[in-house]
This record gives C-alpha cells, structure tokens and sequence, in this order.
C-alpha cells in the first residue's frame, strides 16, 4: 500500500484555486520568498492587497493601525457606523421623518369598531363635565352665570308647572344635583 498524504493546503472560501495562477514574490522590498498571504493597501481601498511571505505578513499586520491618521470624533463616528454595519437608523417608533407607528389589530370582521369599544377608549367624564352639560353651560362658569341657569332651568322643569309630569320631575331632580355638584366645586 501507498502511504498518502492528509495534509491539505488551506484555502479561503472566497478566492478560488486558480485567483493567483502565477506565484507571485513578496512585496517587501528586499524580500525574494513567495507572497502567499494577502494584506490590504489602506483603509481607502480594503479590496486592493499587499502580497507578503510569512515573516513579513506578521510584521505587517503588528503595524497595521486601521484608524491612523483619524481624529476622536471621526473614529467615534465611525465606530457607531459599524454598530449598524453602515445603515442608516432612526428612534425607535419612528419611520423615517414619518409618525410613530400605530398599533392596532387586523379586523376584518369589524368586531372590535363598535361602539362600546370607541367609548372603552374615551376618558371618562368628571362629574363636573356631567354637571356643565346637563345645565347646558361652558366653562369657565362663575357663580353668578351658575345660579342664574340654575333659576331658569327650576322655574322651567318645576313640576308644579308641569302638571306633575314625571320626565319633568327626573329633569328637575338632575338639575339640582348638578346644581349642587358644580356650586361645591367652586367653593373648594
């Protein structure tokens, strides 16, 4: 039997076996060995290579200094270009110069646009809202416009001037607890 082999020549995956059909000397000055291991020219040109021996490749990348000749802030602004592998980005929730996003559900059946869901989402009124509606007043309200409204609406919804009628007498009793709801909350 024949003894064979097993060492393999390494190889990159991205350069094929015939990238360099001729051998090719160091490019050291001086140097008459085979350049077998690549190094790029500069920091500009990343895909243009050196072509070195051994000894010289080691000498070579113990110089190598990718940011020489850069300031502080153009090595920090690099830096958080290459956190992003050089994209462009902006805040979170943002597109672009565009809104924040909205978050909402698929709903194709219209399930969730009722109107129990619309009021789910309204703010709550404060009594004092309630009390500004049902005596049919915008703020700001003073004391004086308030009992004013407040006679008009009694002399009104009495229901000794209505005969007794009972949607009168709901309306005048809601009339006074609003009353009463907004004289308190201008004397606190």
């Amino acid at each position: 039997m024949k003894a064979t082999n097993s060492r393999k020549t390494w190889r990159p995956l991205f350069e094929t076996p015939d990238a360099r059909s001729a051998v090719q000397r160091c490019d050291h000055p001086g140097c008459a060995e085979d350049g077998e291991y690549r190094a790029p020219r500069s920091r500009d040109r990343l895909n243009e290579y050196y072509w070195f021996c051994l000894s010289h490749v080691r000498e070579y990348n113990s110089a190598w200094n990718y940011y020489a000749g850069m300031g502080a802030d153009e090595i920090e602004a690099e830096l958080r270009q290459d956190s992003t592998w050089q994209r462009p980005t902006w805040p979170l929730g943002m597109q672009g110069n565009k809104r924040k996003f909205t978050f909402t559900v698929h709903d194709p059946f219209d399930v969730y646009e009722g109107a129990v869901h619309e009021e789910a989402r309204a703010k709550p009124r404060t009594p004092e809202e309630d009390a500004l509606k049902v005596l049919e007043l915008k703020p700001p309200v003073s004391a004086q416009s308030l009992k004013a409204r407040y006679k008009e609406l009694v002399k009104r919804h009495h229901p000794d001037a209505n005969n007794g009628d009972k949607g009168a007498e709901e309306r005048f009793k809601r009339i006074n607890q609003a009353y009463n709801t907004l004289k308190n909350s201008l004397s606190a």
